[in-house]
């Protein structure tokens, strides 16, 4: 689980909307991505890539023994780390079924993350939520 972020994503939608500018949600984010915990050289390979990121991201998911997932990434990029803390509060801890009914970008539109990120990050953001949902589904399709 994401105890390392020691938030909710209900309190992080609260704290986006105190902050009052746009620049000092970045830099929460920023902050928030500094908690993420690195993956390890050897996980950041082609094989863990999230393709469509103009920023490096690597992204695993960690089947645990209740049937959620705690998922690992990592990147190079210092908002991007943050909005891989975001899908962390967002996906972590949920089962491949539950990942697939989650409406992230419902989520990303109450943060307001829709409409200030450039079009290049939001690109990237979509292609984690795209790869994460990729691999819940590739989860079912191998138990059924």
């Amino acid at each position: 689980m994401t105890t390392f972020l020691d938030t909710t994503i209900e309190e992080l939608i609260e704290n986006f909307e105190f902050l009052g500018d746009w620049e000092e949600r970045f830099a929460y984010l920023i902050e928030l991505g500094k908690k993420l915990p690195p993956l390890d050289e050897t996980e950041m390979t082609d094989e863990h890539r999230v393709h469509g990121c103009q920023a490096s991201v690597w992204l695993r998911m960690l089947p645990q023994t209740d049937g959620t997932f705690d998922i690992h990434a990592d990147s190079d990029a210092f908002i991007v780390k943050g909005l891989i803390a975001v899908l962390l509060l967002i996906y972590s801890g949920k089962n491949a079924e539950q990942i697939l009914d989650t409406d992230s970008t419902g989520t990303f539109a109450q943060l307001g993350l829709d409409k200030h990120l450039s079009p290049t990050r939001r690109n990237g953001l979509h292609s984690m939520v795209s790869r994460v949902r990729a691999l819940a589904g590739n989860s079912i399709a191998h138990t059924t």
